[in-house]
């Protein structure tokens, strides 16, 4: 499922709470889709009150030509890894848009449009590194969304993260890629009406 033929423009918001990585997350997905994919894109952050523990959110654009105002107004993606924030923008949310959650940190009620689920917090914990369900989420996002190549995602992350710690980033964007293709496939299989055991 391609967003990026709409309107050649993909408006993105990352939500949740401070400490997640959440700014983090949506700079990735600027500079990836800038410097890997060669298209334009902008970012804007808001932070609540407090930077760790108070809502944040990421707004990123990114788009074929030039991008004349960076405010997300209708998001075609969300990315929830709080209940607040997903409470925030929900009413946002197009029935073309896709909703990606962290099902253990988000739970959607009557939700528009496609939405996904993965528990990133949970596979980053079983990784070592709480902090790695960001990037997790990234993987899950780039699979189900194609916003941005594997590649420059990818390269971007190798830039982004602390020293010593690429490796292990790049393991768990690949863990949240697989997640996401097995999910779509498992979709594809349940609407062609196959039965057997699917990945949940």
């Amino acid at each position: 499922m391609s967003t990026q033929e709409k309107n050649h423009q993909t408006e993105i918001i990352v939500t949740g709470f401070g400490g997640q990585g959440i700014i983090m997350a949506g700079r990735i997905l600027g500079m990836s889709a800038s410097l890997g994919d060669h298209k334009e894109s902008t970012l804007v952050q808001a932070y609540g009150p407090e930077s760790r523990g108070g809502a944040c959110n990421a707004q990123v654009i990114i788009s074929d030509v030039p991008i004349h105002y960076p405010y997300v107004n209708n998001p075609q993606i969300l990315v929830a890894m709080s209940q607040a924030g997903y409470d925030k923008f929900a009413a946002a949310l197009a029935p073309d848009a896709v909703l990606l959650v962290d099902q253990d940190l988000v739970n959607p009620e009557k939700v528009p449009c496609a939405h996904f689920a993965i528990p990133a917090t949970r596979m980053a914990e079983n990784l070592g590194n709480k902090m790695m369900a960001n990037i997790i989420m990234l993987g899950f996002c780039t699979a189900i969304t194609e916003a941005v190549s594997s590649e420059a995602a990818h390269a971007t992350i190798v830039q982004s993260v602390p020293k010593g710690t690429e490796e292990r980033n790049i393991e768990a964007f690949n863990k949240g890629f697989d997640y996401g293709l097995s999910t779509l496939k498992g979709r594809e299989k349940r609407a062609a009406g196959q039965t057997g055991a699917l990945v949940p």
